[in-house]
């Protein structure tokens, strides 16, 4: 029997680590990730009923010694770097440990794949922030003007695996991942504490959702459905960034409306607007062009933000099973 290919997460404890664990265990993966400690399996993993299915290792991403020495011994045929600081409010808090963990982490590894030699396909988990205000949906080859510590970690990364990927010929490549959502999502994200606010007003909790501006404009997508467009980069012989989004975007405010209308409320009865807890440099408006990944890449977001809010209040309802 030809043996399953190996596949290695780093970072396989988030939202999209573990919706990709569980896709690449359904392809017939040996999946492979890594988490600071390993000691105990992540809750999102046994959510997913992947117990026991993924071999975890620890590892501090950071750490080029540990990074090579795991690559050398495990030799994975697909590395999927997922692992980050993923929140913008707080990379103003902590800008230098966001750059150690979003910019610095991605050149240990591509150092440990140039050093090694190692043919893995390489995939590296960008971000819609790097591009800042869009006035026109953007691509690969839009400018990138980052507006915070996380985006500007993410822009460097960006160019560094560009860097690596024509200087030394690596298999590696960057999706631009857009708002994507699911019910795994952190409890500091804005969308969830709307879902969960909103499942609790309608159970009669009484209470007033305070949030802050409602103007910003984002593409939200369904995370499930991303992580097929994750693997499916890899499954390219010639490395290529693409966009990861549905290439609709609406405002906070819209969302915010969905979550309610499907929670049987009108949201603005429940929910009120905090103009103080304006983040800096908050992007207005992330505007998504996804024609060359439904072309090249043969990917499609089959799930709009209406499907995704539905969604989402659909398994809070169920106890926030997945």
């Amino acid at each position: 029997m030809t043996p399953a290919r190996k596949a290695l997460i780093i970072g396989v404890s988030g939202q999209d680590g573990a919706y990709l664990a569980r896709h690449l265990c359904e392809a017939g993966y040996g999946v492979l990730g890594t988490c600071r400690a390993a000691d105990a399996v992540p809750a999102n993993l046994v959510r997913l009923g992947l117990a026991g299915r993924v071999r975890l290792l620890p590892l501090d991403p950071c750490d080029g010694a540990a990074v090579e020495a795991l690559l050398e011994g495990e030799r994975p045929d697909e590395i999927y770097m997922l692992s980050a600081q993923s929140s913008v409010g707080l990379s103003f808090e902590c800008p230098a440990e966001t750059f150690e963990a979003n910019a610095v982490a991605v050149v240990r590894l591509l150092e440990a794949l140039r050093r090694l030699n190692l043919a893995a396909r390489t995939f590296f988990a960008g971000s819609s922030e790097c591009f800042g205000d869009t006035d026109i949906a953007a691509d690969c080859d839009t400018p990138l003007r980052p507006a915070s510590p996380y985006a500007t970690a993410k822009a460097f990364a960006f160019w560094q695996v560009a860097t690596y990927r024509a200087a030394y010929g690596l298999h590696v490549a960057t999706g631009v991942l857009f708002s994507h959502e699911s019910p795994l999502r952190g409890p500091a994200f804005v969308t969830r504490r709307i879902v969960e606010a909103a499942v609790r007003i309608a159970s009669g909790s009484g209470e007033t959702l305070e949030v802050g501006p409602l103007y910003p404009v984002r593409d939200w997508g369904w995370a499930p459905e991303y992580v097929e467009a994750m693997h499916r980069m890899l499954l390219r012989d010639t490395p290529r960034d693409f966009i990861i989004a549905t290439g609709r975007s609406v405002a906070l405010e819209r969302f915010t409306e969905l979550v309610f209308r499907e929670a049987g409320l009108d949201w603005r009865d429940h929910v009120r607007v905090r103009p103080e807890r304006e983040r800096p440099n908050n992007i207005r408006r992330s505007l998504a062009e996804v024609s060359r990944t439904a072309c090249d890449l043969g990917w499609q977001a089959r799930f709009q933000v209406e499907d995704v809010a539905r969604e989402l209040v659909r398994h809070q309802r169920a106890g926030g099973t997945v």
